[in-house]
């Protein structure tokens, strides 16, 4: 476990577009992604939007990893569910807790801010993130089948 003196861990701001920028560099390595990046307008506009956040956990000023989450406004009740989409740290940093303190101090975060519910998708034969997700303080573990919708052409 690391000194968490050292650790900060906060929702960026629209203005912190390089925080985000290496948090998605994190995420490009963690998650084998070989995609672009979006240029900065992109990712400013992403940051100004109120149903998208995005939480880094950093050592020393380095941003070593982070999550976002979506806003998931809801017709049965006035209460949001925050979709938690992506959740990365650094792989020289993994198993050292950042990543338990991480969704600890979002989940605190989404209570104090009047959510229903918090939730995250991981693939059943991705080992490490189920590993990693049923050691932290969950409410309900459910099965599902995810369908998706491509509309992107690959010539």
């Amino acid at each position: 476990m690391l000194q968490h003196n050292a650790m900060e861990i906060k929702k960026l701001n629209k203005n912190e577009i390089l925080d985000f920028r290496n948090l998605i560099e994190i995420f490009k390595d963690v998650f084998e992604n070989k995609e672009q990046i979006p240029d900065n307008e992109h990712l400013y506009n992403l940051l100004s939007n109120t149903d998208f956040m995005v939480f880094v956990v950093k050592l020393n000023e380095k941003v070593v990893g982070g999550l976002t989450i979506y806003v998931l406004n809801r017709y049965y009740s006035i209460k949001p569910i925050a979709y938690v989409y992506d959740v990365g740290i650094s792989p020289k940093y993994q198993g050292k807790g950042l990543g338990k303190a991480l969704i600890t101090k979002v989940l605190n975060f989404c209570k104090e801010n009047n959510f229903e519910d918090a939730y995250v998708e991981a693939e059943s034969d991705d080992i490490d993130a189920v590993s990693f997700y049923r050691k932290t303080k969950f409410s309900n573990e459910m099965n599902a089948t995810h369908f998706t919708y491509s509309f992107i052409d690959e010539n």
